[in-house]
């Protein structure tokens, strides 16, 4: 009898694995087509609040800082 139990035990917790394993592909699978992997010329069309970069600040065009000579 505590075979039997054993069997189930592990057939229900096999079974629960694998449907959390396939939740988990799904929500997986809905992240990857919500996100838009071609989007034509991606340098050209940004987000709105987000526009070009400036220059590249060198380090010789920084200044110090604070009260200190």
């Amino acid at each position: 009898m505590e075979t039997v139990i054993t069997l189930v035990a592990v057939a229900l917790l096999i079974a629960l694995g694998t449907r959390l394993i396939h939740r988990l592909n799904a929500q997986h699978d809905a992240r990857i087509a919500a996100h838009r992997f071609s989007d034509p010329y991606p340098s050209l069309s940004r987000p709105p609040g987000h526009g070009h970069p400036g220059p590249p600040e060198r380090i010789a065009d920084r200044r110090p800082t604070g009260t200190w000579p």
